[in-house]
């Protein structure tokens, strides 16, 4: 499959003595790290994984939809 890259959002936030972070764009997407590196490599983990695991459901959805029922096209947004 062609790997795509695309621009998210990451906040990240001091907290005592760790730090926290999550992508402003995509719930659930969020990890805790003892320091900012930690934080963005967990980010980037947490991301590609619910990204991959929405991706296959969605497969999983469509193989069980008539072949006829559905059909699919990019979608583009432009967003400020």
């Amino acid at each position: 499959m062609k790997r795509e890259t695309k621009k998210f959002t990451a906040v990240i936030k001091k907290e005592s003595k760790w730090y926290i972070g999550w992508v402003e764009e995509v719930p659930g997407a969020n990890t805790q790290g003892r320091t900012i590196k930690e934080v963005r490599s967990n980010l980037k983990e947490a991301l590609t994984l619910i990204l991959e695991t929405n991706r296959m459901m969605s497969l999983h959805q469509k193989m069980s939809l008539p072949r006829k029922s559905f059909f699919i096209e990019p979608l583009t947004v432009g967003l400020v």
